[in-house]
């Protein structure tokens, strides 16, 4: 089931119709208080495989980076994907410029979510595997103190792939917060193949099943993820801040990415919520369409070659693009795939993930390409996100997203 899922997801972005916007949703109303959660490295008794472990690359910025783990309810909204209207449950991981380096590196996932992803992927879920996988070394330390001053973060918000959890940002996150952002991931729940909830439970991929049967599912999706992503930044930016250092964010410099239907996602915040500035699409189809009065905010479109070149399989890039009229970009990364703007290509030749599914044969005639390294990957997408966050909340001026870079060919400009 999940692995077909994946394979429709691609196969209906391409085929989809262009559609007026419906109208907006309102954002989501005040929650619960917040709940502390831990979440385990791995099974009890548990040990890492023989051999060189799984690592993060580490961090550009100057910063070590602290993390810790939010547990929100929604106490207005019944989850979407549950049944009996229980309340919204949401899990966000919260990545941040730290005064020191702290004593305990955090986890990358829980075993259960690992061998749930590699199940979901089509990869060989052995415990050996989710082991290897759950213990991912991360350059990020639990709890660690944060630096700053009040009101001197500005935050980044970032929505995962359909399926996927927000540990599949990871790499960005961290390189975003040792750079002095504050960086929220949410996992938005019975969206991705496991998510890790307080009392030892895990909620699985509902959606998936509703994907398979809905050709709807991504407008509902991604209204969805808006209201989550509401809902979090009122309980990060409001009064009564969930994080106990809340008081560090700027509410006034918010903005968001996010990868795949994330990132259909964060254009649909931008237009909803006033308090996001700006948005990054990372490889992710409009499965709603922007209004045709168009987006007056930043926003950037970074994606695979041959999928989102202009008059690509994907033509909702196309036809967004033009209803964009504030500050825009389009880019292309030559030998991506949809999964080269997460983590996933750091473990993929380790862990037997089949990443080849999400790529498209050489043009008719053409050499074919050359596959983008994980770790190259990495470099080209915390580069250009990264340089775009700095333009839109910081001020700063950035020559990277204005012509073609010698030190990232990759990256291909259109218009």
């Amino acid at each position: 089931m999940p692995a077909g899922v994946l394979r429709g997801v691609l196969a209906a972005a391409l085929a989809l119709p262009a559609v007026a916007l419906p109208a907006l949703a309102a954002p989501a109303a005040a929650a619960a208080a917040p709940s502390s959660f831990s979440p385990s490295a791995g099974p009890v008794g548990g040990s890492v495989p023989p051999g060189p472990g799984l690592a993060l690359p580490e961090p550009t910025g100057p910063h070590p980076v602290g993390t810790t783990t939010l547990h929100l309810v929604d106490a207005s909204r019944p989850d979407p994907w549950a049944t009996g209207g229980k309340p919204r449950e949401l899990m966000v991981s919260l990545w941040y410029p730290a005064r020191a380096p702290g004593t305990r590196r955090a986890p990358y996932m829980t075993f259960e979510e690992a061998s749930l992803l590699l199940k979901g992927l089509g990869a060989p879920a052995t415990r050996r595997n989710a082991t290897l996988l759950s213990r991912t070394r991360t350059n990020a330390f639990t709890d660690a103190a944060p630096i700053g001053r009040a009101g001197g973060l500005p935050l980044v918000v970032l929505s995962p792939g359909f399926s996927q959890s927000r540990s599949s940002l990871t790499a960005l996150s961290e390189d975003l917060a040792s750079r002095g952002y504050a960086v929220a991931g949410i996992d938005h729940t019975h969206e991705a193949f496991g998510t890790a909830l307080p009392g030892g439970r895990t909620a699985t991929c509902t959606a998936c099943e509703v994907a398979e049967r809905d050709p709807g599912y991504g407008k509902k999706i991604t209204r969805s993820r808006a209201a989550d992503v509401s809902f979090v930044l009122d309980r990060l930016t409001g009064a009564d801040p969930a994080w106990k250092h809340g008081g560090l964010i700027d509410a006034s410099r918010v903005a968001m990415a996010g990868h795949s239907i994330g990132g259909n996602s964060a254009a649909r915040v931008v237009l909803t919520d006033s308090r996001v500035r700006a948005g990054v699409n990372m490889d992710g189809t409009f499965y709603l369409p922007l209004p045709r009065k168009g987006l007056s905010r930043p926003f950037l479109l970074l994606g695979a070659a041959r999928i989102h070149d202009p008059g690509g399989p994907d033509r909702s890039w196309d036809r967004d693009w033009r209803r964009m009229t504030g500050w825009k970009r389009w880019l292309t990364v030559d030998g991506a795939d949809h999964s080269s703007f997460s983590d996933h290509p750091l473990f993929a030749k380790r862990l037997g993930i089949p990443l080849e599914e999400y790529s498209l044969p050489p043009k008719a005639g053409g050499a074919p390409v050359k596959p983008l390294p994980g770790t190259r990957a990495v470099d080209v997408v915390r580069a250009y996100v990264g340089a775009f966050f700095d333009l839109h909340l910081r001020g700063r001026p950035q020559p990277l997203l204005d012509r073609p870079s010698r030190s990232h060919p990759e990256a291909r400009f259109r218009d």
